[in-house]
């Protein structure tokens, strides 16, 4: 018995080995952890009931508790669980902390509200985002607290979009749709923790109500971004000027359908989002300005701490750049992570390490839990984990025999490859396109936005109270003419743009719990992550796609031949269309994508005229119909109109041999606090 207990303890020996051999790493791992939890409650089918949150809580305190008592080598495995549970209960307090009514039913009437945001949409529409919203007929409890309405409207322009200005139109609402197909993106959880409602159109213009308002000071910033974007278009025209507008307040609104897509098939739309570059640069900036400021002098100089004095400035610009930009959740995450680098070197320590990565990693996914989700978290922090990793490799190799001129184009180089590499697979999982020019366009481009673009943008600044912001900004056009034309140029070049398929849930997790570990671990063991990585790229290369889509209002069909998918309709549901093609791995052409389309398996009836021409199916075939089809005698075939896909939201059908499997987005978004399925039996209103 003895032995037997002895061959027993040998494992559990080497694995208190393999965990003390973490010791001084394990920051790093807390992220990930709590990464973790919040990823569990976001793939759960059923919201929690609140005894679910009282046991996790009290079993998070437990393990910390157990954490003190049980010895160094098994302590963090008692303090990764609590933090799992911590990442789980942050993620369903954030969720129930956002709650607010959202429109329940289709709405066609009087929208009157507070413009609190402006956009453009993806027809290149005029968007805006109001708050302090009445509808018609729709009391005050159940009104959404934000809606978002795209301006359609073709005639003489009505009263132009300002912040704050009090608003009414005649609008189209509907609430927030669920997922194109069933496991596409989420647009119903986005708005969920966005607050809004409601999502429209306007085919009439825009009527004033109210002069606007001072506001709260979210508002009286919004109104400064977009009096500074004003300014900054009267000096620099056309999309050099929306350009320069969107890298300094973070109104894209002036930029054009042309540029923004030449700058996403140069992978160059990144320069766009106010982010954790254009923060680095600004900081960058500003920091050795003011050290250099201080060192000119003797007794600045050799007195007074000008590393931390400059960091603190260096800081103190960032925050202004976070509040003049608006703050999106980008422009919050990048923040951060300057603040961590910042507040690193202010206390005399080295600005990014991984450390430094995971404090910031943390702090966003505390205050953000949903951010784990999106592309900017997980682009934003691939890319800097990766930097800071390669770079850190790259201080024990010695450089000394390398030019001085040489050095600076190695760091380029090498950042934008590294950076670059780490984020095209999480890119392409979510856009599904890749930019095979990329790494060209953004050496290119990059180093201009930090020698010349950003310090004209600070310099301009510096320059407005004395009216000759125009010397800053023509500097900076000059950058910005550059990168637009180096964005055409790669973008016109032949094969420029590839698509892949869209990847099943489990490729992305695998991806980044297989990076995390080569970076992180300690030992031999980490190359077990590269195991894990080769798992996630064969996973996604055996993706299979739907043989069939059905659209949630039964608008678009879309049915997979050898050729590609064939669609129904060449006009209708344009968006729909662009995410099944581009998921499928082909480029967004809907229209010759409706030129393969034959009714024949599968029938889909657009119209009533179509409807009422119908004289019946066989087994074999799917009826779809994009208006409700009433009273229908039985039917040997599968159909489906917009009163079932209203329960059912979006459909995918794979043929199994000589049977159907049919996949619902209700099936797979279950039922949360953001979806809202009609309660089974109910019909439409």
């Amino acid at each position: 018995m003895g032995r037997i207990s002895r061959i027993l303890q040998l494992p559990w020996r080497r694995i208190q080995e393999v965990l003390l051999a973490q010791r001084g790493h394990l920051l790093g791992w807390v992220p990930v952890c709590l990464g973790a939890g919040i990823g569990f409650y976001f793939s759960l089918r059923t919201e929690p009931a609140w005894p679910v949150y009282v046991w996790f809580g009290l079993g998070a305190v437990l393990l910390f508790v157990l954490a003190w008592h049980l010895g160094e080598a098994i302590s963090p495995i008692a303090v990764a669980g609590a933090v799992f549970l911590t990442g789980f209960l942050l993620a369903g307090g954030r969720a129930h902390s956002v709650a607010a009514p959202t429109l329940a039913w289709r709405y066609y009437g009087a929208v009157e509200g507070r413009i609190v945001a402006i956009d453009r949409s993806q027809s290149d529409a005029v968007r805006l985002t109001l708050d302090q919203v009445r509808l018609d007929r729709i009391a005050p409890a159940r009104t959404p607290l934000r809606v978002r309405i795209s301006l359609h409207y073709k005639g003489p322009a009505g009263i132009t979009p300002a912040p704050g200005l009090r608003v009414m139109t005649t609008a189209h609402l509907s609430p927030p749709s669920g997922p194109v197909e069933p496991s596409g993106f989420d647009f119903q959880r986005h708005a969920w923790f966005n607050r809004l409602g409601a999502v429209g159109y306007a085919r009439v213009p825009l009527m004033g109500v109210a002069p606007a308002s001072e506001g709260h000071a979210g508002l009286r910033v919004f109104r400064i971004r977009m009096a500074a974007s004003s300014r900054i278009q009267e000096h620099l025209a056309g999309d050099t000027g929306g350009f320069a507008a969107a890298i300094t307040t973070g109104d894209r609104s002036a930029m054009s359908r042309p540029a923004l897509d030449a700058l996403r098939a140069s992978n160059l739309a990144h320069l766009l989002a106010i982010s954790g570059l254009h923060m680095g640069l600004l900081t960058a900036f500003v920091f050795a300005v003011l050290r250099s400021l201080l060192a000119m002098h003797p007794v600045t100089a050799l007195h007074l701490p000008t590393k931390g004095i400059a960091a603190f400035g260096a800081l103190a610009a960032a925050a202004c750049y976070l509040a003049l930009s608006g703050g999106n959740v980008a422009t919050q995450r990048a923040f951060i992570m300057i603040a961590v680098a910042l507040a690193a070197l202010i206390i005399g320590r080295r600005a990014m390490t991984i450390r430094a990565v995971s404090v910031a990693a943390t702090i966003v996914l505390t205050l953000r839990p949903e951010a784990l989700l999106g592309p900017g978290f997980q682009m934003s922090f691939a890319a800097t984990t990766a930097l800071v990793a390669v770079f850190e490799w790259l201080r024990g190799i010695n450089r000394d025999g390398m030019a001085q001129w040489v050095k600076p184009v190695f760091a380029t180089v090498v950042s934008s490859a590294v950076a670059g590499v780490a984020t095209a697979p999480i890119a392409a999982a979510h856009f599904n396109a890749i930019a095979h020019y990329g790494l060209i366009a953004n050496l290119l481009s990059v180093p201009l936005m930090g020698v010349l673009v950003i310090p004209a943008a600070v310099v301009g600044l510096l320059l407005a109270p004395l009216g000759l912001e125009w010397i800053g900004l023509w500097v900076m056009g000059l950058g910005l003419d550059w990168i637009l034309k180096v964005a055409h140029t790669i973008a016109g070049l032949e094969n420029a743009r590839g698509y892949v398929v869209g990847p099943g849930g489990w490729v992305v997790p695998l991806l980044a719990l297989g990076f995390l570990t080569i970076i992180l671990w300690q030992g031999r063991l980490r190359w077990a992550g590269g195991a894990l990585m080769a798992v996630g790229f064969v996973l996604w290369h055996g993706t299979e796609r739907p043989d069939v889509l059905i659209a949630d209002n039964g608008a678009l069909v879309g049915v997979m031949t050898p050729q590609g998918r064939a669609l129904s309709k060449s006009k209708t549901a344009g968006f729909v269309a662009r995410n099944w093609l581009e998921n499928d791995g082909v480029g967004p052409d809907q229209i010759a994508a409706a030129k393969m389309w034959k009714q024949g398996a599968v029938v889909h009836l657009s119209g009533k005229r179509a409807l009422a021409g119908f004289r019946g199916c066989t087994a074999e075939q799917i009826v779809v119909t994009s208006v409700k089809a009433g009273e229908i005698p039985d039917l040997p075939c599968m159909f489906f109109d917009p009163l079932r896909l209203r329960h059912s939201g979006s459909i995918a059908l794979r043929r199994i041999e000589t049977a159907w499997q049919i996949t619902t987005a209700r099936d797979l978004a279950g039922e949360r606090l953001w979806t809202r399925w009609p309660k089974a039996g109910k019909d439409d209103q």
